[in-house]
């Protein structure tokens, strides 16, 4: 509920509670002032008598309303007993004065609220005969004449009233068929904000399970393979009496474990990127395009359009990394003489995306042959696909030979965690 709401709820709540005091006190200023001078004494202590019992009863049922907050505005025995009290004291005024009419009118703005839905209806008429008959000119009615615009005046009365308690009653309806909607709304919200962490964990812990393979089989293929042959050459020096011999198996030995070691610092590189640890995804993307054109001499561009924002790290670090693969495959076998990558963040967009553009103007491929290629060491595009759809992304790839190649990664726009 909003502030602007709970505003109309409180103002509509002072009416319920000050309005028939209100009505009554206009009520008895008009009856006084209009009254006969002549009129009887026993007339006017009646008349006092029941606007004490009116102003008492208002009392009760102000004090029944704070004690029980929560159901003062639900109907309930008390409501429908101060509701039937209320339209008795109000006829018999408006029996001596037709000016209690306005008290009487009490009747039409919370039969809504005092009274139970089958009643309802019963306690609108009734409140329209008291006020019909004071519009009347006062009961008893005298004439024939007095009697058919009563009758008018009742019917129009019924009709306004029954009309305007049908239409509250739809709107009632509509608000809460709107509250309800909001609450599912919210609650699909939520599920959906639990679902996506979910499966944000999920592919975390897949690309963890999955960067662990990748260590295993790379330590396995080339710092495992690099020590043993450094032990095998050694063993060689060790058995050996011939310096030169001894000497040349020292030289590879080195060599191995200089190999191995650049095989260490690359694999402790690719698990986590250095690029991202003081800059942000696009200042880290623009260092690596500028760092790998002037490697290659290749004519490279960055571009960022939208609004940057900082991002997961395990999304900045999957863009990363599909970048460095698609520029690695530019370099080894496209032979672009131009690349271009573009950063889109679309936060505007429901849910929010990032889309990774990169195209180059190489001699592109034929898509059908990609798994072969791919296969025999070729393009890496699996791992790159592999990658996107581990944080709930997507990888499109467009491609023919002679008209070069363009990538497009889209991955949800998922904020770091402050």
């Amino acid at each position: 509920m909003t502030a602007e709401d709970n505003r109309l709820d409180r103002r509509w709540e002072q009416l319920h509670t000050w309005g028939p005091y209100g009505f009554l006190g206009v009520s008895v200023v008009l009856g006084v002032a209009s009254a006969d001078p002549h009129t009887p004494q026993a007339k006017w202590l009646t008349a006092w008598s029941l606007v004490g019992a009116a102003v008492v009863l208002q009392l009760w049922w102000h004090g029944t309303r704070s004690r029980r907050p929560d159901r003062g505005r639900a109907p309930s025995a008390a409501g429908s007993a101060y509701y039937a009290v209320r339209w008795a004291l109000a006829f018999v005024l408006a029996w001596l004065s037709p000016f209690f009419a306005f008290y009487a009118a009490s009747g039409y703005m919370d039969a809504d609220e005092l009274l139970p839905r089958r009643w309802r209806r019963l306690g609108l008429l009734a409140s329209a005969v008291t006020v019909a008959g004071a519009q009347t000119g006062g009961m008893p009615l005298r004439s024939v004449l007095q009697w058919g615009v009563f009758a008018v005046l009742l019917a129009v009365n019924s009709a306004l009233q029954m009309g305007i308690a049908h239409l509250t009653d739809q709107e009632k309806q509509r608000n809460l068929e709107r509250t309800e909607t909001i609450a599912a709304l919210r609650q699909a919200l939520d599920e959906n904000a639990a679902l996506h962490a979910q499966l944000l964990l999920q592919a975390r812990e897949a690309g963890v399970a999955d960067e662990r393979r990748r260590l295993a089989a790379e330590i396995h293929d080339t710092i495992a393979q690099g020590l043993a042959g450094i032990i095998a050459q050694l063993q060689v020096v060790t058995n050996t009496p011939d310096p030169e011999v001894a000497e040349e198996h020292v030289g590879r030995a080195l060599a191995l474990a200089r190999h191995s070691l650049g095989e260490a610092r690359r694999s402790v590189h690719n698990l986590a990127p250095v690029a991202l640890e003081h800059d942000g995804l696009p200042e880290a993307l623009r260092k690596t395009v500028a760092e790998w054109s002037e490697r290659t001499g290749t004519r490279a561009e960055f571009t960022v359009t939208g609004t940057a924002e900082q991002l997961h790290e395990e999304v900045a670090a999957t863009l990363l990394r599909i970048v460095q693969e698609a520029l690695s495959n530019a370099a080894r076998h496209a032979h672009a003489s131009r690349v271009g990558v573009t950063l889109s963040y679309l936060g505007d967009f429901p849910g929010g995306e990032v889309i990774l553009d990169i195209r180059d103007d190489g001699t592109g491929f034929d898509l059908l042959a990609v798994p072969a290629r791919s296969s025999a060491g070729g393009f890496g595009l699996d791992g790159m696909r592999a990658r996107a759809e581990r944080i709930a992304g997507s990888l499109t790839i467009e491609s023919e030979p002679g008209l070069g190649t363009a990538l497009s990664a889209r991955v949800p726009l998922v904020r770091h965690d402050n």
